[in-house]
């Protein structure tokens, strides 16, 4: 082995319990902290300006950090193997450090290339496991309590001090450096761990407090969510370090009143859904890109109809709770768990769009994008696991019951100033509709309930198939949760071999 290491920095951008970070300052040489901005990354189709921008924020504030240590974070621009070639070369590197990641397929080959890369060049590439993902995991029983105990274990603090290398650490490109589409996204959080660590104070202070009750309003949701979905998913706070901060609340003299404990084992069940979902891209990452049952192949037509989809991703629908949603979506970056659902379900449904062509505007959309959580979503809200129950969200029930005093929609939907409260989530109901709609906003693309209607009946005629419960039986042994007395003791499987319904908690993975 050489004198020094590499730390390739990818999703995991903290210095605080990052085991990669202490591996690498364990070695006892010099350490060359990096990051890639790698062009290939942020030309895929689910890679957006939005995200990019609170990434160059992390990087910023890791940057920081790691100065403070003794070696700034190092950013290049260029393709993995050849920036990772260069520097080993260059400074006589035998060995890269890097944490496990659960990405996209680009991420996968990239990752394939570098180890063809370490494995000609005669270098040394240690991976660091994540906590609560488990590569190359033979089978699901035992996962629950295996992902307790990698939780509880002991956080890692920060190294007192590193020895860098003598090297330009190099400029944080613009997100117009990488040609990525304007995407002005006013209402974005700002990225860095100093951002993780106020939320989380705050969360445990003061917001989580209604975060069982509120956790499903568009409205309450975005004070009353942690919302450190986006720090979890760019490594600003590690899962760990969450699920612990969580556990001592819960444990608290103030936790055990006023709604604190109920509102921290919510949080501590979507933490460990969240871990559960990246494990199943883990496990099967054509999960990404071919429907988890086979049998859904084909059900909706790829390349889908243009004009609904345009409509949807524009907050165009003529369904006023669902262009709410989307437009509230494109202004800050994020959306309360059942709203990504319900957005999800009325294009897969309603829509019959299919979810490899409405998955990657919403990827987009989202600045907390996580490859392991969007794909398996996608797919579940849209029915095609063979696993999890058919859930078609009436969008007009949604607006009624999450918004009813319709201040969201209002807020989102000015357009629909003149309708009658009594109308607001439908009205085409109205008797002077004619006055707004198909003028200031259009008439709704579908008929909601007939839609629905047809959508149920294709999908139902699928499951009754003769070689589906087999292939959903195989599916359930390799994806399923299992109540094991982990943390999937909070709830039941996804669905069992039998074909009985899961836990309905499912559906609020609201972080």
């Amino acid at each position: 082995m050489g004198d020094g290491v590499l730390l390739w920095f990818k999703r995991d951008l903290r210095v605080r319990d990052n085991p990669a970070l202490h591996l690498a300052a364990a070695r006892g040489g010099p350490v060359l902290p990096l990051f890639i901005v790698e062009p290939g990354a942020w030309a895929q189709p689910d890679a957006s300006a939005r995200q990019y921008r609170f990434m160059a924020e992390c990087l910023a504030a890791l940057r920081a950090d790691l100065a403070v240590m003794g070696a700034p974070l190092v950013v290049r621009v260029g393709e993995a193997v050849a920036v990772l070639e260069t520097l080993c070369a260059q400074f006589g590197i035998r060995e890269i450090v890097s944490a496990e990641e659960t990405g996209n397929a680009w991420s996968y080959a990239r990752d394939r290339a570098v180890g063809a890369l370490a494995r000609a060049q005669g270098l040394a590439w240690t991976e660091v496991p994540q906590p609560g993902v488990v590569r190359r995991l033979q089978g699901r029983d035992g996962w629950a309590a295996r992902r307790e105990r990698a939780m509880r274990q002991p956080r890692l603090g920060v190294p007192a001090a590193i020895e860098g290398f003598a090297i330009d650490p190099g400029a944080i490109p613009e997100a117009r450096d990488l040609r990525l589409a304007f995407d002005p996204c006013p209402g974005r959080q700002r990225g860095g761990r100093p951002e993780a660590e106020a939320l989380l104070a705050s969360f445990l202070d003061n917001r989580g407090q209604t975060y069982r009750r509120a956790m499903s309003s568009p409205l309450e949701g975005e004070t009353a969510c942690s919302r450190l979905s986006a720090h979890l998913a760019w490594g600003t706070l590690g899962p760990r370090e969450a699920v612990q901060a969580a556990a001592a609340r819960k444990a608290s003299a103030n936790g055990t009143r006023a709604g604190w404990r109920g509102a921290m084992r919510s949080f501590e069940a979507r933490l460990a859904w969240r871990d559960h979902f990246m494990q199943k891209l883990e496990d099967e990452p054509a999960i990404e890109t071919h429907c988890l049952h086979p049998a859904y192949e084909g059900l909706r037509p790829r390349g889908s109809d243009a004009a609904r989809l345009a409509a949807w991703e524009k907050g165009e629908t003529g369904i006023p709770f669902v262009d709410a949603c989307m437009r509230y979506l494109d202004h800050g970056g994020w959306l309360n768990f059942r709203m990504r659902a319900m957005l999800v379900a009325v294009a897969s449904y309603h829509l019959w769009l299919d979810w490899r062509d409405t998955g990657p505007h919403l990827a987009r959309m989202f600045t907390d994008y996580e490859p392991g959580i969007h794909w398996p979503q996608m797919q579940m809200q849209s029915g095609t696991t063979g696993m999890n129950t058919v859930r078609i969200y009436n969008p007009l029930k949604q607006g009624t019951d999450q918004d009813p005093g319709g201040v969201f929609t209002r807020r989102w939907v000015p357009e629909l100033a003149e309708i009658p409260d009594a109308f607001l989530q439908a009205p085409w109901g109205w008797e002077g509709a004619g006055r707004v709609l198909g003028k200031r906003y259009p008439e709704p693309i579908v008929d909601v309930a007939g839609a629905a209607r047809a959508a149920r009946d294709r999908v139902w005629a699928v499951r009754r198939g003769a070689a589906f419960r087999g292939e959903a039986a195989r599916i359930v042994e390799k994806h399923a949760s299992r109540k094991d007395g982990g943390p999937g003791r909070h709830f039941v499987n996804d669905r069992d071999a039998r074909g009985r319904q899961g836990d309905a908690r499912q559906l609020k993975l609201d972080l």
